[in-house]
């Protein structure tokens, strides 16, 4: 491997980045000054490097995380979600902490944890913990690995796709103690309270102001000229017209009536939404009920991790109203993260969902953005199922999550908040211009991310 070839090394410890950052066109045409250190699979690490012509790839070490790096990890997550949840004056961010865990020993793994974290109460303290997690993730046969693999390879600066990767905290303390510069991105709009930072780097890529506002307020030992605002590649798609696919070839390869209007039903996952085929079936129902079936069709695309196949019945009951557009993504069977990567077929197919449907209804996703991009309204399902499949889950707790503050205004959205208002919200689909302003708030300069990700990592 040539020198050249060793200039930036791009950590992705999953395949969830791949869509963002090596098919947009952060990293197209300096291929060459490129080193890919992935947890991919044999057959996952051909694909990719033939998709995206990076040739120089080398696989992460296997990583088993000692019961000391895990315990501080796991505490250091706990008290931070106590903390922020103080600072924001929000019991919701404590949902983030699971409390659900099977068997003895691993529910006193975690007794012990929320026992040790009442006396972690101070800002000083945390730090006092990440410094001892610090020092023990650089007490391991891992570190040592990844240090001599990293002093073999000598990249100049190395790139990580996801800010939580917990082997990727090693990869990055050890290129610290080699003086490599190292940069991440916080991957999404609602991380950030959720405490699970395993990285300290250089240099914080955010999406917005908003998010650098927050990045300052939950981590204040991150300095201000650590943290970039570039906005995040994963819209750009939708302003580059070779991702639409032509109508009749769309309609066709779906089973799309052509003369009817397309509502996109956006599901999320099992644990986001677990009455997600419920709402399905409600959507349907109100539809032939008022018979709108007649103007409407369904078009299903399911959270692309979602292989549940929960929604089958439902599509079954209506089968000439609910069509699939399952998502393009690679997977194994019994297969883990490593193995789960979108194709770039995906890439049009959702551009091309968005762009032929007139509405999309979703429980509080970033699916609002989406439909954003050309200007299409989206309606948020907010009220619960009569008969949950989670007693303990509630649609009023989802909203009420840190990231919903953003919202300049509850009229960004469309609220279903009844099964029987569905009709009424559908004969007025107007785009509400206020929708605009949080997409400026949350993504910001969303149109021009992969330049402004690309001067970063090379200045």
């Amino acid at each position: 491997m040539s020198e050249t070839k060793r200039k930036i090394m791009l950590l992705f410890p999953d395949g969830v980045g791949i869509r963002n950052y090596l098919y947009s066109h952060v990293f197209k045409g300096r291929e060459a000054d490129l080193f890919l250190f992935h947890a991919f699979d044999s057959k996952a690490e051909k694909e990719v490097t033939a998709i995206t012509k990076i040739q120089s790839t080398l696989t992460i070490p296997k990583y088993s995380e000692s019961l000391k790096e895990k315990f501080l990890r796991e505490l250091i997550c706990l008290v931070r979600l106590k903390h922020n949840a103080k600072l924001v004056n929000n019991p919701t961010i404590l949902t983030n902490w699971n409390t659900n865990h099977k068997g003895f020993l691993k529910k006193l793994f975690y007794k012990s944890i929320e026992l040790a974290s009442y006396g972690f109460s101070s800002y000083q303290r945390i730090l006092k913990l990440e410094k001892r997690y610090q020092e023990a993730i650089r007490n391991s046969n891992f570190y040592d690995e990844v240090r001599e693999i990293l002093i073999a390879t000598a990249p100049k600066k190395i790139f990580c796709s996801h800010q939580r990767g917990v082997q990727c905290a090693p990869i990055f303390a050890a290129a610290k103690d080699l003086g490599i510069e190292t940069i991440t991105v916080i991957y999404s709009w609602d991380n950030l309270p959720k405490a699970r930072m395993a990285l300290q780097a250089n240099k914080y890529l955010v999406w917005s102001d908003y998010m650098k506002q927050e990045l300052k307020m939950y981590y204040p030992e991150i300095k201000e000229p650590q943290i970039f605002v570039t906005g995040t590649p994963q819209f750009e798609c939708y302003h580059q017209p070779e991702n639409i696919i032509p109508k009749e070839v769309f309609y066709e390869r779906y089973n799309l009536d052509i003369h009817k209007k397309i509502i996109c039903y956006s599901g999320d996952d099992v644990k986001t939404c677990p009455d997600d085929p419920q709402y399905l079936d409600d959507l349907a129902d109100e539809l032939v009920k008022n018979n709108l079936d007649s103007e409407y069709q369904i078009l299903l695309r399911r959270c692309p991790v979602d292989i549940s196949g929960r929604f089958e019945t439902i599509v079954a009951k209506y089968p000439n109203l609910i069509k699939q557009a399952p998502p393009l993504w690679h997977f194994e069977p019994n297969g883990s993260w490593t193995t789960i990567y979108p194709l770039p077929e995906d890439v049009k197919l959702l551009v091309s969902t968005v762009y032929y449907s007139e509405v999309v209804v979703n429980l509080g996703s970033t699916m609002a953005f989406d439909f954003g991009m050309f200007e299409k309204p989206c309606i948020y399902i907010n009220y619960d199922q009569k008969y949950k499949v989670d007693v303990n889950w509630s649609v009023h707790n989802i909203y009420n999550f840190q990231h919903f503050k953003s919202m300049p205004s509850t009229d960004v959205v469309k609220w279903w908040t009844k099964k029987e208002e569905l009709s009424n919200l559908l004969f007025d689909l107007q785009y509400n211009e206020v929708t605009h302003r949080w997409i400026k708030t949350i993504l910001e300069d969303f149109k021009h991310s992969s330049r402004n990700i690309t001067n970063v990592i090379h200045n």
